[in-house]
């Protein structure tokens, strides 16, 4: 017997960002609000990570809240109802349900019923990982809308005596739709991973240790400053000029560079390694919001958009990175 020839789906040439939303906790935290615990200073917490203030959330607002208040945000920005998405990535590590994902309950409060969702867990790098899939899922013709989600409420694993991270950290929730485009808006995704690194961010213990170890407590966030800060700052450029090379474009041809918000020295060092001119843009949103992982690259791009500092059709080079430790990087035409 003959076997059969499959029909293969196909989609788009081509796909882009099509609209942008952002929301941030409602409550902001003053450096002088959280430097006691620390035994610090507003100057010192500055001069270490230009952070200003953070945005922190209620008790009562969760993770989902706050994605499906960025998603509403971005689907109409990009002209379509909710009906009118086939996919939901959400990018998340603070949404406490391991099952079912929290993309298919957004997904049915968005009235994207039927699409296909699902959470992804990359850290501070999940947005980028979001929009490499749904570049590839728009052009294979697995679904013609595709709503990614970066969103996190940091504020449920931070000590507040933690020198290492805590004190660095806000609640937001970036999203994107992608869809269809007669010309390409999203270069090459370049990304990957160092699994031997993966103690250098996370967890202070793994909720399966209170099994055994109850007075453990709620497990929070810590991190290896120096060796993190020399990853990013030193390593992380090589992966943004290599998805400047994937794109063909150079430094001087984008009007954006937007990293993640991990430390504003983080992403001076980064701006310095590639050469970038002072044409280029430069995402600083940690300075208002604080760094809100894998919802900080689109919070900080909805940021530039909205000031006006760029405009839909420039060229922006976006990289996200954290604990895994892993990384993504793609050159996007802003919507």
């Amino acid at each position: 017997m003959t076997r059969p020839t499959l029909t293969q789906a196909t989609g788009a040439a081509h796909s882009r960002i099509l609209g942008i939303g952002a929301a941030r906790g409602e409550n902001v935290v003053t450096n002088d609000d959280i430097a006691g615990p620390i035994n610090s200073s507003d100057e010192w917490i500055q001069q270490r990570t230009g952070i200003v203030t953070r945005r922190r959330a209620g008790a009562d607002v969760d993770v989902l809240d706050l994605s499906e208040a960025a998603a509403r945000q971005a689907i109409a920005a990009a002209g379509l109802v909710g009906s009118d998405i086939d996919a939901v990535i959400l990018s998340t590590v603070t949404y406490f349900e391991q099952t079912p994902a929290g993309a298919a309950v957004l997904a049915d409060r968005l009235g994207a019923t039927p699409a296909a969702a699902y959470d992804i867990s990359a850290a501070c790098a999940g947005y980028c990982y979001g929009i490499g899939q749904a570049d590839a899922l728009v052009r294979s013709g697995a679904a013609r809308h595709v709503l990614v989600i970066g969103a996190e409420k940091m504020s449920d694993f931070i000590d507040p005596a933690d020198r290492s991270i805590s004190f660095l950290l806000g609640d937001g929730a970036g999203a994107a739709v992608v869809g269809p485009s007669d010309f390409a808006g999203i270069g090459p995704t370049v990304w990957g991973s160092d699994g031997s690194r993966s103690k250098a961010v996370g967890q202070t213990h793994a909720w399966l240790d209170l099994r055994e170890n109850p007075e453990l407590g709620w497990p929070t966030l810590r991190q290896d400053g120096q060796s993190v800060f020399k990853w990013a700052a030193f390593e992380m450029p090589k992966i943004a000029q290599q998805a400047l090379d994937a794109a063909g474009v150079t430094a001087d041809q984008i009007q954006a560079f937007i990293p993640h918000q991990a430390n504003m020295r983080i992403i001076d060092q980064m701006a310095k390694q590639l050469h970038l001119p002072a044409s280029v843009v430069i995402g600083r949103d940690i300075a208002e919001t604080g760094n809100t992982s894998s919802a900080s690259i689109p919070l900080a791009a909805d940021r530039l958009l909205q000031e006006g500092t760029v405009k839909s059709g420039d060229l922006a080079l976006q990289i996200g990175f954290g604990a895994g430790l892993v990384y993504a990087a793609q050159v996007v035409v802003l919507p």
